[in-house]
């Protein structure tokens, strides 16, 4: 079925910021510089934000000449061309918000930006770097003591540590919502359509595409989930005045992706962690649950298969799989002032009904759908991934997963019996996942993490299977594939324990396989001392920058500052402020909408509150908005082989396989300790300590620094150093040994022959390999009597061994012989014009060649 829809690219990717003593003028381009629009922000308001969109797109030309205007405008003299009138202040990526907090308002620029993922050829960016700028102008500035402490506060939120965005990939939501949009029928998007177009004020919307005979296709931009928006509260003033196209909506979390080769087939594995941004905070000063059923430390993570080697959403094969990870929803906390380092759990409030608990799962169904599994991990357990692995099996069967595409005809030929017992949703497209799994400890950190890469190992061995790639829904431990996935997800459980607790796991995959290195219970202590200080005595800070950012607190004149307040309980539990809050009921706690739809999840039903979310727009065929393949190939710009991203990720054929000859390159092969490009014991201390900038994600990863190399070296041997492919500088310490041990040494160090080449050199040849071998030798030898003596055959042979009769002639390029290829006229002219031009002969200019350099001249420098 062809997909009815494509997502709208948003236009505004490349921005300019001019400024004048009155206004700020921010233009914005899309990403081939063809389309143009402009924001005029007032700097003469001192705590007002005044922004105009006019809302027309402009061409190059437009635009060069409206800043010609206003630099001619904005000069001191009439006439004076010593100084300009018009500065430039900086370039961006997109903008972040606004914000104020007692001067005037602030405008946050995205200014670097990195590749960190690519679905269906949707970049995925990463904020590297951003700029702060003061709206107003000094001379009506109000200035107030304490908005330097506040912005101080505003910038510890560190916006180039983990936040992600894309231009025409809605991140907040999952990918089978993604396309689950894109696959309406025809005839509810005719009808938005129409509904659009009457209630916007865009008239020229659609204008031209009735000159095409009504031809086109339905551009679709979905509103994102707030949930997991971080800079919501930061547009939000600006979100009704401007166009779609400057709303850049970031999230929080982690974004990774590899590649994974099927005997030269590429596939990319990704994973998504997208953190709430409600209730949201550190470790031991937000746990539990809000008042709105928003848990503590919820973050939704997606795993997302597909074949790299088709890119559309319409023809490729995707599949996803999404778990849930949050804080028990209770009213519970842990006080950390009595210095212990597992604090007693208390409950602070009466919740004898679990009305916080009901409002959590009321949202959940409405988004997941159902079955909600719950795994509690609060209580250790004995033989954890063997039970782990037989949890996973059930959940997986009971909610299914996401495929784009119906089952293949392989496994109607060879049925298997745990892909007949699979649950979710069969529909004539693929299959949808119905129901999530939802997993806590009391941290959801360290066993949490382990206990979803088992989960997500499952779901990876029937998402493998959906797409054709393996013959049985099982994977195997020590195998390329699974390394890969569980070095994802490592660095993701590393990423989100730094945003939550401070520090990195304390325990790994490979501590509950019993594999680690005697070296990682060191490691394991130092990340428990990091995390304990960072609780103790850096969380407040990082709380109090989180309430600023996402508009828990605004700061007003009058009252209590943020620092001045004893706690925060009353910003995050909004129904203590009111006298008479509304009360549910206690029995019938569901939303009666969300319960008649399911198992599926009622945010993507199609109906006519979820048609309201939705914008629709009707473009040409080969418009820019909805043309992924110019978005994602760019032919207007010169690309580098070494800048592209495809070719700088983490493969499973470079960095997992094994080098030696001889060895199966199927992924999904068992391997033995020493039989693996990376050490099975993972000896990852670099990584660790940059697992922000891991090269499975950078589009262009740098050089280890010598810091980083010879941090390492404690714990890294050189053997696998030589085995990761990384070349040291560094000078190694020679051990003398005895004569006796030689032996041995060498024994170790050298590997054999016969996996280095295949066979051992050393041995003699059998009889018939020589006679195989003499034959061979003997064929090309004659071979070459015959080449050179083309005119008569033949007619002798070494040794009277074979007589050769030539029964053809290689009158085309072969292996003994090269014709010289053939150049038509035109390209020999072209090329003696150029070298006569470098010797100073040059050619008369054609009219072609004239108009031209005018129509240049023109656009350029007119």
């Amino acid at each position: 079925m062809p997909s009815a829809a494509a997502p709208i690219i948003s236009s505004v990717q490349k921005l300019v910021l001019y400024e004048t003593r009155a206004r700020y003028f921010l233009v914005g381009s899309n990403n081939a510089e063809t389309k143009y629009r402009v924001l005029k922000i007032d700097r003469t308001e001192p705590k007002d934000l005044v922004i105009i969109d006019d809302r027309h797109v402009y061409t190059q030309q437009e635009v060069r000449e409206l800043l010609g205007r206003l630099d001619l405008g904005n000069r001191t003299k009439m006439g004076q061309k010593g100084s300009s009138g018009l500065f430039r202040a900086v370039s961006a990526f997109g903008v972040v918000g606004f914000v104020r907090f007692l001067e005037g308002y602030y405008i946050v620029l995205i200014t670097k930006r990195r590749k960190m993922a690519d679905i269906g050829g949707h970049a995925i960016y990463k904020v590297e770097d951003t700029n702060m700028i003061y709206i107003p102008n000094d001379s009506v500035r109000v200035t107030h003591p304490d908005e330097a402490r506040y912005l101080r506060i505003f910038q510890n939120v560190d916006l180039s540590s983990n936040f992600y965005f894309s231009y025409s990939y809605d991140l907040s939501h999952s990918l089978q919502y993604n396309l689950t949009v894109l696959r309406m029928p025809l005839e509810m998007l005719k009808s938005e359509t129409t509904q659009n177009r009457q209630e916007s004020f865009d008239i020229f919307e659609d204008e031209g595409l009735i000159t095409q005979g009504g031809s086109g296709v339905f551009g679709i931009c979905s509103e994102p989930y707030m949930k997991y928006v971080w800079n919501g509260e930061l547009l939000d003033i600006i979100k009704n005045t401007v166009h779609r196209d400057w709303l850049l909506y970031i999230i929080h979390g982690f974004c990774g992706q590899s590649k994974l080769l099927i005997y030269g087939r590429p596939v990319y594995v990704t994973l998504i962690a997208r953190r709430s941004s409600k209730f949201a905070g550190t470790r031991f000063l937000k746990r539990g649950a809000n008042c709105e059923g928003d848990v503590a430390n919820e973050v939704e993570t997606e795993q997302i298969l597909c074949d790299a080697s088709v890119m559309s959403f319409t023809a490729g094969s995707y599949s996803s799989y999404v778990q849930v990870r949050g804080s028990v929803p209770l009213y519970w906390s842990q006080d950390i002032s009595t210095m212990m380092p597992k604090p007693p759990i208390t409950l602070d409030q009466a919740d004898p009904f679990a009305h916080v608990a009901a409002l959590h799962f009321d949202q959940m169904f409405q988004r997941f759908g159902s079955p909600i599994i719950i795994l509690n991990l609060v209580k250790k357990l004995c033989n954890v991934l063997d039970r782990l692995n037989v949890i996973a099996e059930s959940v997986v069967k009971k909610t299914g997963f996401f495929v784009n595409r119906p089952d293949s005809y392989c496994s109607i030929l060879r049925p298997d019996e745990k892909w007949n017992e699979l649950g979710g949703c069969v529909i004539p497209t693929g299959r949808l996942q119905t129901g999530i799994l939802r997993t806590n400890c009391v941290d959801c950190l360290d066993r949490t993490n382990t206990a979803q890469f088992m989960v997500g190992k499952c779901a990876l061995a029937y998402q493998l299977y959906s797409l054709g790639l393996i013959d049985k829904p099982n994977l195997q431990f020590d195998t390329d594939a699974v390394r890969l996935f569980e070095e994802l997800y490592e660095d993701h459980g590393d990423t989100l324990s730094l945003q939550y607790g401070g520090s990195q796991l304390v325990h790994r995959v490979k501590t509950y396989r019993k594999i680690a290195p005697w070296t990682q219970h060191s490691k394991d202590i130092m990340q428990t001392l990091s995390r304990y200080y960072s609780n103790a005595f850096s969380d407040a800070d990082r709380q109090d920058s989180i309430n600023l950012f996402l508009g828990v607190f605004h700061p007003t004149e009058g009252k209590p500052h943020l620092w001045e307040l004893p706690t925060d309980f009353y910003l995050h539990h909004k129904n203590t402020m009111r006298l008479l809050p509304t009360r549910r009921s206690y029995t019938y706690w569901w939303t009666p909408e969300v319960i008649k739809h399911l198992p599926l999840p009622y945010d993507e039903v199609i109906c006519a509150v979820n048609l309201k979310k939705l914008i629709v727009k009707k473009f040409h065929k080969y418009e820019e908005e909805i043309d992924i393949h110019n978005e994602f190939f760019r032919p207007y710009e010169l690309s580098s082989f070494d800048d592209t991203f495809c070719l700088a990720m983490t493969s499973s054929a470079r960095d997992f396989m094994p080098k030696t000859v001889g060895i199966d390159p199927s992924p999904f092969t068992v391997r033995k300790p020493d039989e693996t490009g990376k050490s099975v014991l993972g000896n990852k201390s670099n990584r660790e300590e940059a697992v922000l900038q891991r090269k499975t994600a950078a589009s262009a990863p740098p050089p280890p620094s010598e810091e980083a190399v010879s941090s390492s070296s404690e714990d890294d041997s050189g053997t696998d150093r030589e085995e990761e492919g990384s070349v040291s500088q560094r000078s190694t310490p020679v051990k003398m040994t005895d004569a006796g041990d030689s032996a041995k040494v060498t024994e170790n160090v050298v590997q054999p022959m016969k996996e280095l080449y295949g066979i051992n050199l050393s041995d003699g040849l059998s009889e018939e390999d020589f006679s195989i071998y003499s034959r061979f030798v003997q064929l090309g030898q004659s071979q070459h009597k015959q080449d050179k003596n083309s005119q008569q055959p033949c007619s002798r042979c070494s040794d009277g061994v074979i007589k050769l009769t030539p029964i053809s002639a290689f009158s085309q390029d072969n292996i003994y012989e090269v014709q010289p290829p053939k150049v038509d006229r035109k390209s020999t002219e072209i090329f003696q014009a150029h070298i006569q031009a470098s010797q100073g002969i040059m050619q008369p200019l054609g009219k072609e060649d004239s108009s031209m350099y005018r129509e240049y001249i023109r656009n350029r420098y007119l």
